[in-house]
């Protein structure tokens, strides 16, 4: 027992160590993208006290240098313009920092510190994760531990103020919960005993905080709350477990309608956690567009000051486009899988070509990107074949539901790369399983003709995979060629 504890605590070192590393070599680093710029604003609004509002008389001079905003004809307040463009939980966490720190220049780098400790905190959930789902061995989870605490973009993720970092825990923190709600149900209407009654109470707090958890990720990213309605449906139509689908469904209810509310009434019609929908819909339909962010449509709409205005206008416009070009939809959904399940560089690229780290030599520079690359592609690559062998179980199922409910949003309106972050913590338990339980459970299935035809379709999910990172790499092989170049990092690439 003492080496178990030994080895969990290596792990989880380790990780800690790495997530810090980056945060005090950069510590002076300022911020970067406008999603960044964004939640910065937000926040030091929240912390000053004056509510949920950005482009605030200080932040002018900067947002005006390229976007051409009409303050004249509006009625400006100094404090900035109420928003419901973002969701709230991420600035909210922000402006909690930024109350302790204060709102100095050192604010980035405290809220770094903050962002590394709570993405460690990703690791240990990834091993409780994977011991809930595979409990006869430990080898898998510790693994999955390993995958978790040494990928490269997990580790340096806590430099950006993004959502992700408070996104990825509480939507691995919800299916652990779930998980454990789902294992724990032992209760029946014939078990009328004490103890069974106070183990179904026990079992209820776990579907109560797992409704919690993914209110609180839809207040994060609200493209999850589609993920609530898949577990109502999982947990009524799956499990028969209709009292806690409600109880799942009334507590993300709770947690996210203040705020739908408080939107609804700010513009005078239903909004929901926020009302980017629209301009998502916009960029992703956009007749010069792939299916990504691109500059400079992405500028396009957001001149307007007015958030259900830029909504509702971004909504119309995409109807237009798809009608004027029907044929383009189910092309571009296939892009936008191809962006999700990308190479994890572009915003690397955006950073290095804009001069952030200033210039590194070509091979240092391609050893760089080679370990940032290759880390997804192994675990993507190892967790197909294990999708393909695993013997399905009700809470197995769960996880794939929720994988799949995560990446379809992504595919009918917008998507990148970073996207699949999310679900790093699900593939790295399924490469785990590969890795340890692989070779035994591929001459299983082997032996039988479904078992054949499903590693079939698993090696052609393989294929598709390796066939669209050579793809991308070819697409852009002209600014791959200026990035690697002698001024890389004076190439300027838009995001």
């Amino acid at each position: 027992m003492v080496h178990k504890n030994r080895s969990w605590f290596l792990i989880f070192l380790v990780a800690l160590t790495l997530r810090l590393a980056p945060v005090i070599a950069f510590k002076d680093l300022g911020i970067g993208l406008d999603d960044m710029y964004q939640y910065d604003m937000l926040a030091r609004s929240i912390a000053s006290g004056n509510g949920f509002r950005w482009y605030a008389e200080q932040d002018l001079p900067q947002l005006t240098s390229y976007l051409n905003l009409d303050l004249e004809n509006s009625e400006y307040d100094p404090r900035g313009i109420l928003t419901s463009f973002r969701p709230p939980l991420y600035p909210a966490f922000l402006a909690l920092i930024y109350l302790f720190s204060g709102i100095t220049p050192e604010r980035f780098f405290i809220a770094r510190l903050v962002q590394a400790f709570l993405a460690t905190a990703l690791i240990p959930l990834t091993y409780a994760l994977a011991r809930r789902l595979f409990p006869g061995t430990r080898k898998i989870a510790s693994l999955a531990a390993w995958f978790m605490a040494v990928y490269p973009m997990l580790v340096i993720y806590p430099l950006s103020l993004a959502t992700e970092n408070l996104f990825f825990v509480l939507l691995t923190s919800a299916v652990l919960s779930l998980v454990i709600a789902i294992q724990a149900s032992t209760y029946t209407p014939v078990q009328e005993s004490r103890v069974g009654l106070l183990k179904a109470v026990k079992n209820n707090r776990w579907y109560l905080l797992a409704g919690l958890l993914l209110g609180m990720a839809g207040l994060t990213r609200s493209v999850s709350l589609g993920l609530a309605g898949i577990v109502l449906l999982w947990l009524w139509f799956g499990l028969h477990k209709r009292k806690q689908a409600v109880l799942v469904f009334a507590m993300v209810i709770l947690v996210v309608s203040p705020w739908m509310v408080r939107n609804s009434l700010l513009h005078g019609r239903f909004i929901g956690v926020e009302s980017a929908l629209g301009y998502d819909l916009y960029v992703g339909y956009h007749p010069e567009g792939t299916g990504t962010f691109q500059y400079p449509q992405s500028l396009d709409l957001m001149t307007m000051l007015d958030d259900g205005l830029r909504d509702e206008v971004g909504r119309a416009r995409a109807v237009e486009f798809i009608r004027e070009d029907p044929g383009r939809f189910f092309p571009l959904v296939l892009r936008r899988a191809g962006y999700f399940f990308g190479l994890e560089r572009r915003a690397l690229s955006y950073f290095y070509s804009n001069n952030y780290f200033g210039y590194i030599r070509t091979p240092l520079l391609l050893t760089f990107s080679i370990l940032f690359c290759l880390p997804f592609v192994f675990i993507a690559l190892s967790s197909l074949p294990a999708l393909a062998t695993l013997k399905w179980n009700q809470d197995l199922i769960l996880v794939g539901l929720v994988m799949g409910g995560y990446i379809l949003p992504h595919l009918v309106i917008i998507a990148e790369d970073r996207f699949h972050l999310a679900l790093l913590p699900f593939l790295a338990i399924l490469a785990s399983f590969f890795w340890v339980e692989g070779k035994r459970a591929v001459r299983t299935k082997w032996m039988t003709i479904s078992g054949k035809w499903v590693m079939g379709f698993a090696m052609l999910g393989m294929l598709l995979l390796l066939a669209n990172w050579i793809l991308e790499l070819l697409r852009d092989a002209e600014k791959l060629v200026l990035l690697f170049g002698p001024f890389g990092n004076q190439t300027f690439f838009p995001y």
